[in-house]
């Protein structure tokens, strides 16, 4: 291979990167302030969740926004642990919280999406806000939200990442660096997707398309949701910004992170160009490394580099969602990224069903 060509490949991978950068520095118009506080529905959709729920109803309970014009429902699918059980406990003196046991299907949904149809038709706000079990939100969450849902605009999504030890540092950095990417080419004007753990939908934009039930399964039911809601022509906007920021638990084993992986791959189909383009040039950035005859300085250069410009994006997406991490965390990440792509592709295409919260799910289904 050409020592020109390798040179033509790496000057629009760094280019590439440099537009990527430059973008994500470029300063945003702040959001305004409520002129008021309309009624909201908090859904939240919950399976076998009794280890993780608690934390995630005590920062709904801390909001800061008033009780009297929140609703906060939680529909429990069909639990074979104490979830239920824990709610009951812990909203047995919260009249704004609400359990309700989703037991039968409506229209063609299932699974969560189920749940949310039920979730949703038992709503009575014109704002709808979802986040799942395993998350923690900031207490300024509703405000903001609300503030970027302007009239026209149907679904806004937040920013989250994940705590807890290395491994689920590294998975916190794993949702930073794509939902930058999101909001960059949001940004653009390009619709990629939306993610339901952190999401705005209001009532008008959710009815048009008819509602969960009528729409086919899908195991990724919140970029289902958000494609439908484009095609109907409403305006999305996609948050970076500290008071919308959501803690979610990591995937406690490598196992069950790919079991993760594999359903947002399959579920999810395929990716909008401009955000595949994105990653497919990590791909085309490594093969040239390998097959190229640059000496061994040289691509220690690159690699160096790409790292440099890695490292950058994540402190600056880092900077403006208001989260921390230390430096050896984010330069170890090159080495996270680069094995947990492998590893989700193989396990991806290897044959097999899709297990999704203790429930098994044929791939054409997905």
């Amino acid at each position: 291979m050409s020592i020109v060509f390798s040179a033509l490949v790496f000057g629009v991978f760094f280019g590439l990167y440099g537009l990527v950068l430059v973008r994500a520095a470029w300063p945003r118009p702040a959001l305004p302030p409520l002129a008021h506080y309309p009624r909201v529905s908090i859904l939240v959709a919950a399976r076998n969740e009794a280890a993780l729920i608690e934390r995630c109803l005590q920062a709904l309970a801390e909001l800061n926004y008033p009780a009297d014009k929140l609703e906060i429902l939680l529909g429990d699918d069909a639990s074979t642990d104490d979830t239920a059980a824990v709610v009951r406990r812990f909203i047995a003196d919260k009249p704004h919280f609400r359990l309700l046991p989703i037991r039968h299907r409506l229209g063609t949904a299932r699974g969560k999406s189920n749940v949310l149809a039920h979730l949703y038709r038992a709503a009575t706000a014109d704002y709808f806000l979802l986040t799942d079990a395993d998350m923690a939100l900031h207490p300024d969450w509703v405000q903001t939200m609300l503030a970027a849902a302007p009239a026209g605009v149907g679904v806004v999504t937040g920013i989250t990442t994940a705590g807890g030890g290395l491994f689920g540092r590294l998975q916190g950095l794993d949702w930073l660096f794509g939902l930058n990417l999101i909001r960059l080419l949001t940004d653009c004007g390009l619709p990629i997707a939306a993610v339901g753990n952190n999401m705005l939908v209001t009532r008008a934009a959710y009815e048009s398309i008819g509602g969960y039930e009528a729409l086919a399964f899908s195991i990724t039911e919140d970029v289902q949701l958000f494609a439908q809601l484009v095609a109907r022509g409403w305006h999305y906007r996609n948050l970076i910004d500290p008071r919308v920021l959501g803690i979610s638990v990591p995937q406690p084993t490598v196992r069950l992170l790919l079991h993760q992986r594999k359903r947002w791959m399959k579920g999810t189909g395929r990716l909008p160009w401009q955000l595949g383009l994105l990653f497919s040039s990590y791909g085309v950035f490594y093969t040239m490394l390998g097959w190229s005859e640059l000496p061994l300085g040289t691509i220690g250069v690159l690699l160096a580099t790409k790292v440099l410009c890695q490292t950058l994006f994540l402190l600056l997406t880092l900077r403006q969602a208001g989260h921390r991490e230390r430096l050896p965390v984010l330069l170890l990440y090159e080495g996270y990224l680069l094995v947990m792509s492998l590893s989700v592709l193989a396990y991806t295409l290897w044959p097999g069903v899709l297990h999704w919260k203790e429930r098994r799910y044929r791939w054409a289904e997905a």
